[in-house]
């Protein structure tokens, strides 16, 4: 099977029900996605598959194939610049133990990139099913806040709210 992870294909000879999850990890080597609770619960696992959020622990890599795959790896411009996300979630210092993290911002990120301006309902729904055992919520919240503000400033053109 031929995937298409973060602009760059990877050819993977796997059971095709197998997770996305471990594909990602274990074949292609990218770790930031996380295990959590291998039930879909937590959202540690996130991805994104053509700009939406899945958990990559319940998705079989089947349903993977001919997709734009996203994981935490592929969010930013470049090698040498973060994303508005991941530069807002150190600014707001929002990880305490991170483990949840890459989970969080792939959630975050697909939600902004329908709606650049979300109110704290958009922002709940959407992270809704994303657990941080920490407790960062508040900071969570802030940190989509501020790099909401950022993407409005850069693209004014998509603020408009889509939730």
């Amino acid at each position: 099977m031929n995937l298409k992870i973060n602009d760059q294909d990877h050819e993977v000879d796997v059971d095709p029900a197998t997770p996305l999850l471990w594909v990602i990890r274990e074949q292609c080597g990218l770790t930031g996605t996380k295990f959590g609770c291998g039930i879909g619960q937590c959202g540690a696992c996130t991805v994104q598959l053509d700009g939406v959020a899945v958990r990559s622990c319940l998705t079989p890599v089947q349903a993977a194939v001919d997709k734009k795959i996203t994981t935490i790896e592929g969010i930013a411009p470049s090698s040498t610049e973060l994303h508005a996300l991941q530069r807002a979630w150190i600014e707001e210092q929002v990880p305490q133990c991170g483990y949840c993290q890459s989970g969080q911002i792939m959630s975050a990120h697909a939600l902004l990139q329908n709606n650049v301006a979300p109110t704290d309902e958009d922002i709940d729904q959407a992270m809704s099913g994303n657990i941080c055992r920490c407790g960062t919520y508040s900071r969570i919240k802030k940190g989509i806040k501020r790099a909401s503000e950022e993407l409005a400033f850069v693209s004014p053109s998509k603020t408009e709210s889509h939730g």
